[in-house]
């Protein structure tokens, strides 16, 4: 199963958006003033920073997943049927973590048998780690819930 993006693509996607979070903060031309007077001030910039950077950070980290995107579906979860098939469109939910939300792709399957649609990765970031699928999509299984990361454009990033 492989990942959707590549170590080097991801890397270069953070390290860009960190950087031009990184010259909002601290321009590299000293003739451009620095905004801010106080440390209440460095803290907000700081912060948006944190909030614009580190999502993408996540987003990446998920897509390097080995399971990111599945290859086949599997078996159903709820008849136990191979007449199972990965749909062609994903879903792009939002979830939202401690440091701000995080765009992620969602792939869906649905069972020719039964008609039960599920999630084909699993729970908690498209890792299942050998485990089971999960029939619930991980709706109510914490954040993500059988996700994999997508590049959004979020951040002014492509």
């Amino acid at each position: 199963m492989p990942a959707r993006t590549t170590r080097q693509e991801a890397r270069a996607r953070i390290l860009a958006t960190f950087s031009a979070q990184l010259d909002r903060l601290i321009p590299e031309d000293p003739s451009v003033p620095l905004k801010g007077a106080t440390f209440a001030d460095f803290e907000d910039q700081t912060q948006t920073l944190v909030q614009a950077a580190l999502p993408v950070v996540l987003e990446e980290r998920a897509a390097l997943e080995p399971n990111a995107k599945v290859e086949t579906a599997g078996r159903c979860p709820y008849c136990g049927s191979d007449g199972v098939y990965l749909e062609k469109e994903a879903t792009q939910p939002e979830v939202r973590s401690l440091y701000g939300p995080v765009v992620l792709v969602k792939q869906h399957a649905r069972c020719r048998s039964c008609g039960g649609s599920f999630s084909p990765s699993g729970s908690g970031l498209g890792i299942t780690r050998g485990g089971p699928v999960d029939p619930s999509g991980g709706a109510t299984d914490g954040a993500g819930g059988g996700l994999a990361v997508v590049r959004s454009s979020r951040a002014g990033i492509e």
